[in-house]
């Protein structure tokens, strides 16, 4: 929290200066994209998830009390809506209902995720709720992401629970759009520590262009968001939904192998020398 006082003292002052530069245009600012996960299960929190500020995207448990509910007050609020697909974990864990699992055939599997997705209304992607053992496995994987591009304009979020994942290679195999989260805000839950992960997942953005950051319905996580997403553009720092974060990562990835590519007067030609 000291961080971006300090940060935003300092560049309140460059900015006053005389002899400071132009400010750069805000879409060339790093940028956050920030999901919250687990809604649909309790309602007051969830509709306070749905009413933060900016961009934030919303991911909800298929097949809860108050998903559906929850979703169409957050497409109202003009957030995206996301699958929070739950996916079997590692140990014992229970899944919640509409889990896919490890011992379900394709048709087990797509039959379920489609069940899933007509639960919540207004779905642009999805994303693993738990998932430590089916998100390492090729096989389910495929699966999974075959039937998300059937849909045609889906696009998955690794919340990487584990450090095995092969979700996003075989997400990018299968033509998905894909990202991975960089930043659990809220693994520890008091206030202090939530707000040091939050300079983290800027500090990520900063470093690269952007970064992911997950957190859940509880109420310091909350409270901590309601105060820290207001202070972005002092920070130079964008909230994007998922999808433009999307074309920003893929940006990136143009630019980077553009940067290893030869350029023209580099190339030899192959053609022999009169």
């Amino acid at each position: 929290m000291a961080g971006r006082f300090w940060g935003a003292l300092l560049a309140g002052l460059v900015s006053s200066a005389g002899a400071a530069e132009p400010a750069a245009p805000v879409d060339s600012w790093p940028a956050i994209s920030i999901i919250i996960d687990d809604l649909g299960r309790d309602l007051p929190a969830g509709l306070r998830a749905v009413r933060l500020p900016g961009a934030v995207a919303c991911a909800f448990l298929p097949r809860s009390l108050h998903a559906r509910r929850l979703a169409l007050a957050a497409h109202s609020h003009n957030k995206e809506v996301l699958l929070h697909l739950p996916m079997q974990p590692v140990g014992l864990r229970p899944l919640d209902a509409g889990g896919l699992t490890l011992d379900m055939t394709e048709r087990e599997l797509v039959q379920a995720l489609e069940q899933d997705l007509a639960s919540v209304p207004h779905v642009s992607g999805v994303n693993n709720h738990m998932g430590s053992l089916l998100t390492r496995h090729p096989g389910h994987m495929l699966w999974l992401m075959q039937a998300l591009n059937r849909h045609g304009d889906l696009f998955f979020v690794d919340s990487r629970t584990t450090s095995a994942t092969v979700a996003l290679q075989v997400a990018a195999e299968n033509q998905v759009p894909g990202l991975e989260r960089d930043v659990f805000l809220d693994n520890r839950r008091d206030p202090e520590a939530i707000s040091t992960r939050f300079d983290e997942l800027l500090a990520k953005a900063r470093a690269r262009g952007f970064a992911v950051g997950i957190g859940h319905p509880r109420p310091a996580t909350l409270e901590m968001l309601e105060q820290l997403l207001p202070t972005l553009e002092q920070e130079r720092m964008r909230l994007v939904p998922i999808a433009e974060m999307l074309k920003l990562r893929q940006r990136r990835v143009e630019s980077w192998r553009a940067s290893w590519s030869p350029s023209p007067k580099g190339v030899k030609s192959s053609r022999p020398s009169p």
